[in-house]
């Protein structure tokens, strides 16, 4: 997500460093690569003029105050007006007074529309409200039925006339099961176009009359660039709507529909879709998109993460096995798998400020990595899981679990002595309080739920070669004199 675009912002930065202030000279650079970064990150031409001069005009005269340097200044600027150009805050979705809310899901076809609305579906179900899904898309081919699917895997109900019934008459027979039945949320998946259309504005303007919805979410492929923002604005001047939902971002390295939606169409981007996978809807929060832009990473929404997936009982647990250096191989094979449910290897670490300079081929050989330990673990017996000491001195036990994996011997000792590391490390993070500043959060003064069982994280995690130490436990922002001397071992802090 945006890696094009955060390496020429980082381009552009470069020029700054070893300035002692910025000067319309020395700015002039900077500012010439962030209008080509953002012009090949396919961004709207006058939201770039607008975005270039607005940075020029706080950038230049203003005050560095002792102890930041000119380029630092330089991306608080950027970062604030990144901020502002995708809105300023972060836009919840509306709640009426007198249930049920009811929220129309428009856009053209292709953009994942259905799909979106039941990410929206289960999202709504996390937060503890009762969403009842509407299948109004009598065009496309099972289309009601892939909506149903999805409702039956996620456990939410879906409501349709079916294929012969009018779009309008399908909403308004939904809406009045939600309100006898006593759902608070009214979800309207409708019908798609090719392309805009009088014929589809005309039955979105008739649906929308008859449910009278809350809000109108534009569903919108952020890989077609600028022209989401056009799409945006032409639908808000026809049907009228409240916000969009901007799916495919993971696979959008350049940024444009995200940077472009907001000012050109004056609406704001609600939710994004961030993965093929069901749960892969996330709030929009534009200040910490600003700071994945920017490379500075994405904690909030890393810890949000861990906490739908972490139990508090489960944190307590196992801080108390790193504690006493007892987590053992049964702790990793879980921990893995909690890691693989928030989402993938690279995802997580580009979330973790300083991390978005890792080699994508770096990370791919780290899972490949992970994989292999993984099937090393199994197979071993239940008791060399639970116990690995039991295969520190005796050569037969690796052999066997080499030749059950497929792996050589060397691989079983060298992932035995990593672990061995990992293990004693922990234990000196956990005792010592952990990454600064993070304590405030269940597990995170000793390592954050679900992380601390990768063996050697940084500090010699098999499969990732040439990780520079402690460049994930500089915490971003965290003034380095407020870093324990003795801590500086990577993602372990983590």
């Amino acid at each position: 997500m945006f890696d094009e675009l955060s390496a020429r912002f980082e381009d552009a930065v470069k020029g700054l460093r070893g300035q002692d202030k910025i000067s319309d000279t020395n700015v002039e650079g900077a500012l010439k690569d962030v209008r080509r970064a953002l012009l090949e990150a396919d961004v709207s031409l006058p939201v770039v003029k607008a975005f270039v001069a607005d940075v020029r005009e706080k950038a230049v005269g203003s005050d560095v105050v002792r102890g930041v340097s000119p380029d630092q200044k330089f991306i608080q600027v950027v970062h604030e007006q990144l901020v502002e150009v995708m809105g300023g805050g972060n836009a919840p979705l509306a709640q009426a007074e007198t249930a049920p809310t009811v929220v129309l899901m428009a856009g053209l076809q292709g953009a994942g529309k259905t799909t979106a609305t039941a990410k929206l579906g289960l999202h709504l179900k996390d937060q503890g409200r009762r969403a009842l899904m509407v299948g109004a898309d009598v065009y496309r081919p099972a289309a009601i039925e892939q909506l149903k699917t999805l409702g039956g895997q996620i456990g939410v109900e879906v409501f349709s006339l079916g294929a012969d019934a009018k779009p309008e008459a399908i909403a308004a027979a939904g809406l009045a099961k939600a309100k006898e039945e006593g759902f608070d949320t009214l979800l309207v998946d409708t019908a798609g176009r090719l392309q805009i259309d009088s014929e589809m504005m005309e039955e979105m303007v008739r649906i929308r009359t008859a449910v009278q919805p809350d809000e109108v979410l534009l569903v919108v492929d952020s890989m077609i660039g600028q022209e989401a923002a056009e799409l945006t604005r032409a639908f808000h001047e026809q049907v009228g709507i409240t916000g969009a939902v901007l799916t495919k971002l993971d696979g959008d390295s350049r940024g444009g529909a995200a940077l472009s939606i907001r000012k050109v169409s004056g609406q704001p981007i609600k939710f994004i879709g961030t993965g093929e996978k069901v749960e892969a809807l996330q709030p929009f929060h534009p200040e910490r998109m600003a700071s994945r832009i920017l490379g500075m990473g994405d904690v909030l929404t890393l810890v949000e993460k861990a906490q739908k997936e972490v139990e508090l009982a489960d944190v307590e647990k196992m801080q108390k096995k790193l504690q006493e250096a007892t987590f053992d191989f049964s702790d990793f094979v879980q921990q893995m798998r909690l890691i693989k449910r928030m989402g993938s290897l690279g995802g997580l670490m580009k979330m973790i400020p300083g991390m978005n300079k890792i080699d994508d081929g770096m990370l791919k050989q780290g899972e490949q990595q992970l994989k292999k330990i993984e099937a090393m673990i199994g197979s071993m017996t239940q008791q060399e899981r639970e116990n690995p000491d039991l295969l520190a001195g005796q050569p037969s036990r690796r052999r066997r679990i080499a030749r059950g994996s497929g792996h050589q011997p060397a691989d079983v000792d060298k992932v035995l002595a990593d672990f061995q590391k990992m293990r004693g490390f922990m234990q000196q993070m956990t005792q010592g309080g952990g990454m600064p500043g993070m304590g405030g959060f269940p597990g995170m003064g000793g390592g954050m739920p679900g992380m601390g069982g990768f063996p050697g994280m940084g500090g010699g995690m098999p499969g990732m070669p040439g990780m520079p130490a402690g460049r994930a436990g500089r915490g971003g922002g965290t003034p380095r004199r407020q870093r324990p001397a003795k801590k500086k071992k990577g993602f372990g802090q983590l």
